[in-house]
């Protein structure tokens, strides 16, 4: 294969599989207005590193237990779907309770920020497939590709959102949760498509 075309292939791939990084990136900038610059690059690179691994641990799969993988991957909608909405919801009633909270109980926890780093990048699993053809270093590089693409959307979805959750300010966890939900379902849908 044309190296560079392999290349533009694999950064073309990292985009289409990080929007809905991208949105959560997003939600958690809404959440999290005042977030430091460390945490946001903890939480791109929480994404980059789930959509690193994905593709490498489909490509894997593919040629050691495919036929188990299969089923796996029809669950990926309905696993995605489950985790998105908990979060969401999480943030919905979050945005509904009147206790006056601190910023440091309403950020962002280990726990929920894996299981979006999962969800988001869990269609990704699927992608080992398409890189089932492609030696150990080319499926190595292109997940690489894939997860640097996605750290860079990440970190700009981040931004936006605390440009934006600075204007919404009280509403950023009702506006958040929606939007979780909103990419859970259209996750779920699409997969079942």
């Amino acid at each position: 294969m044309n190296p560079v075309l392999f290349i533009f292939n694999s950064i073309m791939l990292g985009v289409g599989l990080a929007m809905d990084a991208f949105c959560v990136s997003m939600t958690n900038g809404l959440h999290e207005p005042k977030m430091s610059k460390g945490r946001m690059m903890a939480i791109a690179g929480t994404y980059a590193g789930f959509q690193f691994l994905m593709p490498m641990i489909g490509w894997i799969c593919v040629l050691t237990i495919a036929e188990y993988f299969d089923l796996f991957r029809q669950m990926i909608p309905w696993i995605a779907l489950i985790l998105l909405c908990y979060i969401g919801g999480s943030m919905l009633v979050e945005s509904f309770k009147k206790t006056e909270e601190t910023e440091e109980q309403s950020k962002l926890g280990v726990r929920e920020l894996i299981m979006q780093g999962i969800a988001t990048s869990i269609d990704a699993l699927s992608v080992g497939f398409t890189l089932a053809e492609y030696s150990f270093p080319a499926a190595l590089l292109s997940s690489l590709l894939i997860g640097i693409v996605t750290w860079i959307i990440s970190l700009i979805g981040i931004r936006i959102g605390r440009k934006f959750g600075t204007m919404l300010a009280g509403r950023a966890n009702l506006v958040g949760g929606l939007i979780l939900i909103g990419i859970g379902l259209e996750i779920f849908i699409t997969g079942l498509l």
